[in-house]
């Protein structure tokens, strides 16, 4: 249906209901994600104690970088899955998967209690919750995408938009813990305390998405007996096209997520105070993507993320060289709510590119493989490669540099999508 169709109340029910059902498990997704990230130092001392400080953190965003190595099977398994068994089948598997992850992770004993073998726990629960991940987006994206009437942009950019929700909650439990709690209270326990706050609403989503209903473009499709399949030998073309296209977006959340470890590391700023960038970036981003899905139904969401993307290049590093030569609070917060303004405009229009480049029959898999290979190639790895660029080279501009690379990347993806795939239309 185009986006300039009549949709029915009903139409309209359904696809509120699927921007819930969705939303959920994505805000489960990256709150678990930004959690781990927010509290990454903690972590370090609480499963690493013995090894140095910077070692440490590299050991703990290395866990963090394994679970993405998984995304790509996950998103493949359930991405297929979605494609043979219903979006509404697949949908209610990955978020149970998930909140198996989050449990395992708030009950892993520390170092002191049980050595090696708590690594290795928090290393299962990376790994369970990578695996689900991955197929949470093209499932969702999926069901978004064929369960709105009109308007598909909109609609599939609340997913983004809940990312932005978690970031907000992530990084408030990450300044009131921080602030309220004593050191050793942190370390003890406080760490723990989001994660199942995040189990809360995990029970919620399952409800919910039981009682969905199964797309109609989903039902009316014939069914490829192995998508997979299908996809690598018809359109492997359009999964790299899709994957360099993911750069900017995956790289913008992670460089926010980065963002504390990195002004608490390098450049003093309090643990406390680091936290008010990352709430920043989710008021922007839970309130903007929305409207920047709006704008990509009028014009196009290849148009909008072209855009946003130059913006990344030419501001990355200005960004960095104004935080490293005038470390401040207030100047923390300005580059991390820039970040957050390039995010929601590149990534709120992403889900609905990417739907308009795989058919029905494969867009589950097509999705999730494309998009799970983006994010752990240019985005998941991005704190271990940070971490390590940092100790290398000693430059504190380093970051800049390796974002302005994702984002030529991405311009490069964006080029092909636009001239060989022709999605330079509004999202139909």
């Amino acid at each position: 249906m185009s986006t300039g169709a009549v949709a029915t109340p009903e139409q309209i029910a359904k696809a509120r209901k699927a921007v819930i059902s969705s939303s959920i498990g994505a805000a489960l997704e990256w709150f678990d994600i930004i959690v781990y990230a927010t509290f990454a130092t903690t972590i370090a001392k609480v499963f690493y104690p013995e090894s140095d400080g910077t070692f440490a953190l590299i050991l703990t965003f290395a866990t963090f970088a394994i679970s993405y190595v998984i995304r790509p099977l996950g998103g493949m398994v359930l991405g297929s899955y979605a494609d043979r068994k219903g979006r509404k089948s697949a949908l209610t598997l990955t978020l149970g998967l998930m909140m198996l992850g989050t449990l395992i992770m708030a009950v892993a004993p520390p170092y002191e209690v049980a050595g090696v073998a708590g690594a290795l726990i928090i290393l299962l629960s990376r790994l369970i919750q990578g695996f689900s991940a991955g197929g949470e987006f093209g499932t969702a994206t999926a069901f978004l995408i064929e369960t709105a009437p009109h308007k598909k942009a909109f609609y599939s950019s609340w997913q983004v938009a809940s990312q932005g929700a978690s970031m907000l909650l992530a990084s408030a439990f990450g300044y009131f813990l921080t602030t309220g709690l004593s050191q050793e209270a942190l370390e003890s326990w406080g760490w723990r305390v989001p994660f199942f706050v995040g189990l809360l609403i995990g029970p919620v989503g399952l409800y919910i998405r039981a009682k969905l209903e199964e797309t109609e473009e989903f039902i009316s499709t014939a069914k490829e007996k192995s998508p997979l399949g299908t996809l690598f030998a018809q359109h492997y073309g359009r999964v790299l096209a899709a994957v360099a296209t993911i750069g900017v977006a995956t790289i913008s959340v992670y460089m926010i997520l980065y963002m504390p470890t990195f002004a608490v590391t390098n450049l003093k700023i309090p643990a406390d105070a680091a936290f008010l960038g990352g709430i920043s970036a989710g008021i922007i981003t839970l309130c903007g993507v929305p409207l920047v899905g709006h704008l990509a139904d009028r014009i196009g969401p290849a148009r909008v993320m072209t855009y946003a993307a130059v913006a990344a290049f030419v501001l990355a590093y200005p960004l960095f060289k104004l935080m490293t030569s005038k470390p401040s609070v207030i100047v923390m917060v300005i580059v991390i709510a820039v970040l957050g303004v390039i995010m929601s405009f590149y990534f709120g229009p992403l889900p609905a590119l990417l739907s308009n480049l795989f058919p029905a029959a494969i867009r589950g898999s097509g999705l999730s493989v494309a998009y799970n290979v983006g994010v752990t190639l240019l985005g998941g790895i991005a704190p271990l490669v940070l971490t390590w660029l940092l100790d290398v080279t000693g430059s504190l501009d380093a970051p800049s540099l390796y974002y302005m690379a994702i984002a030529v990347i991405s311009l490069l993806g964006l080029v092909v999508v636009r001239k060989r795939y022709g999605q330079r239309e509004p999202a139909q």
